[in-house]
């Protein structure tokens, strides 16, 4: 159990979402970001599973076959794509991606960002973030839209950098409230 190693590790992410989210005008969620990670049902298993390098939700599910943390988690926090996941009436189908708002996606953005700086350390480029969703994206149950929109935040990361995301965040993304109008993913 690594209880210091833990803390250090969810709050120095959590004041990195925050700063980051404040850049770009989202205060209120920079403020309240991942508030349930210190909750003894998330907390107390994250330093039992704390490995420094990876996220401790993944050493749960591994040994248990599921993440009860992960599963607190993502049911407070709209900035996860999973908490945007309905069950549906329709006939073969299970569940049914929802939309993100743009202030969630906005948010889901920065979170990944600060995680591959915190995971990844020195080692982290601006293709991280990209890298990462990729490898998983074929497994993602997200709202077509909300991954087109995410994929191209992470694409103007990787290939015009961070004060241009950051800037196109802040001035365009979060403006356009859904319209379409001269976004670069589209």
């Amino acid at each position: 159990m690594n209880i210091l190693g833990h803390f250090h590790t969810i709050t120095s992410h959590k004041l990195l979402v925050m700063k980051y989210c404040f850049r770009v005008g989202l205060y209120r969620q920079g403020l309240l970001h991942d508030l349930s990670k210190y909750m003894p049902s998330e907390f107390l298993i994250g330093c039992r599973y704390y490995q420094g390098h990876r996220s401790p939700n993944n050493a749960e599910r591994e040994e248990k076959g599921y993440s009860s943390a992960w599963m607190h988690h993502k049911g407070r926090n709209k900035h996860h794509f999973e908490y945007w996941n309905d069950y549906t009436l329709e006939k073969g189908k299970i569940t049914a991606p929802v939309q993100m708002p743009r202030r969630y996606v906005a948010e889901m953005l920065m979170d990944r960002i600060a995680a591959s700086r915190t995971y990844e350390k020195e080692k982290y480029t601006n293709h991280s973030p990209l890298q990462y969703f990729l490898k998983g994206k074929a497994n993602y149950q997200m709202h077509p839209k909300t991954m087109r929109e995410l994929e191209g935040l992470l694409r103007i990361l990787d290939e015009k950098g961070e004060k241009v995301l950051i800037r196109y965040v802040k001035k365009v993304y979060l403006k356009e409230n859904g319209k379409n109008k001269g976004c670069y993913f589209v």
